[in-house]
């Protein structure tokens, strides 16, 4: 019958049925205690050693007639091999008595007991054959995070070393190629601009450089086909140029700005004043080396502009000046008006000349050409240099007021000396 069969009935169970239940059950007791029913004085089972192989447990089978040991609590390896469940002990039917056992006769065969299972021997050595276990997570984990912080030390070392030996070596810079300032004041002719491009290291001759240029041409502006050069728009400013460059990179410049400062609304004004762009130029030169003080520069302008209209001569010393330079090859000539040099034979000479000299006799800056654009609105026809010194210029309207003008200024350069 199958242990735990509980489909038959307790009339229908023997004896024997019943002896073998009760023997199993004792049998299960046994096993879960160890200490009852069990001979303290049972000696040992000595067993013969046996070799076992690592991967696969060997039974032990117990002595004929002895009493089962319990199976020794075993450790629990990384894999144990599940137990059997121990059955608790199965109940008495219903009104049956625990059955009396009554030796059994001489011819009837002894019980065997119920059969074991066979006894494993835990081996936790591997065999040689047997991969290794795989690393765990946590291992890895580590060696990932330290294989990551002694990259990160390589990388600061290197950057280190690289700001060390760029600390230690000087770094070679690029010095920036020299330049040359070539300042062009406001008023300056073309000899006396020749003077300054020769001094600041410029090659060739300015003016020779200066009479023509495909840049710009004076008949667009009003002047005659037979303006022998440039002056007047030979712009003044500073220039950077290299050293020892020619000077037609000069001129270039100059003639450029020009057009940058002498555009559409001058010429416009010229129109307005019936007038030239060419002979506005002209008024503008006579007002740049004329004018001492910002002040006087449109007070001038009306001067010229008022006398052209009433067909007076302008009798403006700068352009006779003009006439004395071109005439005796000194570029800045700084004394005296002589009484000949006053009359001195030259379409310059505006006290022997009416109109405007043929060309400008500077090359004006642009608040001069302002001021030629933008005349003061007054009725001026005389004007003279003030007798305190300072520069600015005395204005009249009549011919008497200008005389005693002028005489003051003539006792005062007496006082001091010329």
């Amino acid at each position: 019958m199958a242990r735990g069969d509980r489909s038959r009935t307790g009339a229908e169970r023997t004896a024997e049925d019943r002896e073998r239940d009760r023997q199993e059950r004792a049998r299960r007791r046994q096993l879960s205690h160890p200490s009852n029913g069990v001979d303290k004085q049972f000696e040992p089972l000595e067993l013969e050693p046996v070799e076992v192989a690592p991967s696969e447990p060997v039974p032990l089978a117990p002595a004929p007639n002895a009493p089962v040991p319990p199976e020794p609590a075993r450790p629990e390896p990384f894999e144990s091999a599940p137990s059997e469940p121990l059955l608790p002990p199965e109940p008495l039917a219903p009104n049956e008595a625990e059955p009396q056992i009554e030796p059994s006769p001489a011819s009837a065969p002894p019980l065997s007991p119920a059969p074991q299972p066979p006894l494993r021997i835990w081996a936790p050595e591997r065999s040689a054959a047997a991969p290794p276990p795989p690393p765990r997570k946590g291992r890895r984990s580590l060696l990932a995070r330290l294989a990551a912080v002694l990259a990160l030390g390589a990388v600061v070392a290197a950057v280190v070393l690289v700001l060390h030996s760029r600390e230690s070596k000087p770094v070679a810079t690029i010095a920036a190629p020299p330049v040359v300032k070539v300042l062009i004041p406001e008023g300056k002719t073309r000899a006396q601009i020749a003077q300054i491009a020769s001094s600041d290291g410029l090659k060739g001759s300015y003016r020779v450089a200066s009479r023509h240029s495909p840049l710009l041409d004076p008949a667009h502006y009003g002047a005659p086909k037979s303006t022998p050069d440039l002056e007047g728009f030979l712009f003044p400013a500073t220039y950077d140029m290299n050293p020892g460059e020619g000077v037609n990179r000069l001129v270039e410049e100059q003639l450029i700005a020009f057009g940058e400062n002498f555009g559409v609304s001058e010429i416009a004004r010229a129109r307005a004043l019936h007038v030239t762009a060419y002979q506005l130029l002209i008024v503008a030169s006579m007002v740049e080396r004329e004018a001492q003080i910002p002040g006087d520069r449109a007070k001038i302008a009306a001067v010229i502009y008022n006398r052209l209209a009433q067909g007076m001569p302008l009798g403006i010393d700068a352009s006779i000046y003009y006439a004395v330079e071109a005439e005796t090859g000194i570029a800045t000539y700084t004394q005296e008006l002589t009484e000949a040099q006053l009359h001195i034979n030259s379409p310059y000479n505006t006290r022997t000349h009416l109109g405007l000299p043929p060309t400008p006799i500077s090359n004006p800056g642009a608040a001069s050409i302002h001021a030629a654009a933008y005349p003061a609105h007054v009725a001026y026809l005389y004007y003279v240099a003030g007798a305190d010194g300072c520069g600015e210029q005395v204005f009249a309207n009549t011919l008497s007021q200008f005389e005693t003008d002028n005489a003051a200024y003539k006792a005062a350069v007496a006082r001091n000396g010329g």
